[in-house]
């Protein structure tokens, strides 16, 4: 039997390697897939680099950073003391993008008090904002919305150095190219004199609006005709242009909702409640779908049903806004932050519909074994590695409706307490 076991714990390791050489991984507002090694396994000790180890590499990688187009004197000057931090790999090793229920994350994303701070920081910024509204066709709100949430309006814009939490992470190698690739797009930040206080979060994402490196290089702009494409300083003005050039390049399509909050009449195939089944507004109002309130649906084309608290939570009518929203950050609850938290700034009501409060979210590992069991009964969720994505909804939907469940894909407490 211990042999058995040592085997199959063996596989599920091979098995996590191979899942994760073939997948990506999404990080803020870069959204460029990477080639990742795997988590590591609960209680095993994993090497996270030291002060020597990050020195060595250091000057190992001056010689591609050069080839890139960074200068010597500003690698030198930039990269010379560098401190290695461990904290910054155990964050990274141990992100937890859906350890919070959606309702737990919008109480604090959408709460009273940031809706408030909100409309004093629109009312303080608005001649800019509409000048950036009228630029880049995206909706002060909108561009405020991402403010809010990414720094709180710039009051809180990340404290850690960029260069040592990027040089750490490409040091220690979990993803290593990605990082290498983010590090020299912040050497050039740098070099060309456009930073003065380089700091943000663990991850290397900076200013008012938490740009990742490769982001700036991309679309930032100078809106304020300083010469310099400065998202770090007091005036927010190029930092939320920069945001709208980028919700622009991804389609964003002004006048058209993120999504609107939905009322499912009784006996909705829940199947269809997800962004891969898109009808026009026309199919979903003849299926009994209104606004919440009773009143018709708004034409704003092809649309899709999404239910991101399960069938016993909020529901939304999505367009395709909402992908442009992903862009920024792929979770769902992200989105619904930004849309609802836009939708408040612009006078708009809250969230009417309830959500199932008495549930929790799953853990880390209980979310690897969700998926582990689908996986065995049957059910492919695309692989193991404790993120809820489509696949994984897809599986548990399947579960759901093998089981006679209702098939909303929600990945509860009780659907992992019935694979077991």
């Amino acid at each position: 039997m211990r042999g058995a076991r040592l085997f199959e714990k063996s596989w599920l390791i091979l098995r996590r390697i191979l899942v994760a050489l073939a997948a990506g991984m999404v990080l803020g507002l870069a959204a460029q897939a990477q080639t990742i090694l795997p988590d590591p396994e609960p209680g095993v000790e994993v090497d996270m680099g030291s002060q020597a180890g990050l020195d060595a590499w250091v000057e190992g990688f001056r010689p591609r950073a050069l080839a890139a187009g960074v200068q010597a004197s500003t690698f030198d000057a930039a990269l010379r003391g560098v401190v290695f931090d461990p904290k910054v790999v155990e964050r990274d090793r141990n992100q937890n993008e859906f350890s919070k229920t959606i309702w737990d994350y919008l109480d604090t994303a959408v709460s009273e008090d940031r809706v408030a701070l909100g409309l004093k920081a629109i009312e303080r910024n608005r001649a800019l904002l509409e000048r950036i509204e009228a630029e880049y066709g995206v909706e002060k709100e909108v561009v405020a919305a991402v403010w809010g949430l990414e720094s709180a309006y710039g009051t809180y814009r990340g404290d850690l150095p960029v260069l040592g939490s990027l040089a750490t992470l490409a040091y220690e190698g979990r993803r290593r190219a990605f990082f290498e690739a983010e590090l020299i797009a912040a050497l050039k930040i740098v070099q060309g004199g456009h930073v003065e206080q380089f700091a943000g979060s663990w991850a290397g994402a900076s200013g008012h609006t938490q740009f990742m490196p490769s982001s700036w290089e991309k679309f930032a702009v100078d809106f304020d005709g300083d010469g310099k494409k400065n998202l770090w300083g007091d005036d927010p003005a190029d930092a939320l242009a920069s945001t709208a050039n980028y919700l622009r390049h991804w389609g964003w399509t002004k006048g058209q909702p993120w999504g609107v909050e939905v009322a499912l009449p009784e006996g909705f195939d829940y199947d269809q409640t997800t962004e891969r089944v898109v009808k026009p507004v026309s199919d979903w109002q003849a299926l009994g779908v209104r606004l919440v309130g009773g009143a018709d649906l708004p034409e704003h084309g092809p649309g899709s049903i999404l239910l991101p608290g399960g069938y016993r939570g909020a529901a939304f009518l999505i367009w395709p806004n909402f992908q442009v929203i992903e862009k920024y950050n792929t979770a769902d609850a992200y989105v619904v932050a930004i849309g609802s938290l836009s939708d408040r700034l612009a006078g708009g009501p809250a969230i009417q519909h309830g959500w199932p409060r008495e549930l929790r979210a799953l853990t880390l590992e209980e979310r690897r074994e969700l998926q582990e069991r689908l996986g065995r009964a049957g059910f492919d969720p695309g692989g193991v590695d404790g993120r809820m994505g489509p696949k994984t909804v897809a599986a548990v939907k399947a579960f759901q409706k093998a089981r006679g469940l209702v098939a909303d894909g929600y990945p509860s407490l009780e659907v992992l307490g019935l694979l077991r």
